[in-house]
């Protein structure tokens, strides 16, 4: 019976190591066709732009926030404060995003989906008159 009781004590320590030590994942991706009417239900979630603010110039999502990807870290605690915030990520193709995803999970962010790149964005976005 003592050996049941170690060999239960020793399975329980295995997994309660094992999810400790697990990669931080959760970041889910969302189409553009999802993205659009969630932000048009909720005008609560935070769609976030991390492009630099040239690119950001250039073309964006109508009410996107910009953070470029090299000082989200730092400044995503005064703009983005509630780690419970449903927060949309996008970028130009949708390698920054997916980065900017799992930094912003590691940092204890919550609810971070990753729309991927502006490039996939079927709907209408800001563009600067004179490049109409």
């Amino acid at each position: 019976m003592d050996k049941w009781i170690i060999a239960i004590l020793i399975v329980a320590l295995g997994i309660v190591f094992y999810n400790n030590n697990r990669k931080v994942e959760g970041y889910q991706k969302m189409s553009p066709q999802e993205a659009k009417v969630q932000l048009e239900e909720d005008k609560d979630i935070v769609l976030l732009d991390v492009r630099t603010r040239e690119e950001y110039q250039e073309k964006h999502i109508e009410g996107s926030t910009l953070i470029p990807l090299n000082v989200l870290e730092t400044e995503v605690r005064t703009k983005i404060p509630n780690k419970e915030e449903k927060i949309i990520i996008y970028c130009r193709s949708g390698n920054r995003s997916k980065t900017a995803a799992n930094l912003l999970l590691s940092m204890g962010y919550k609810h971070v989906y990753d729309l991927g790149g502006i490039n996939s964005w079927p709907y209408e976005i800001i563009m600067p008159t004179s490049k109409r």
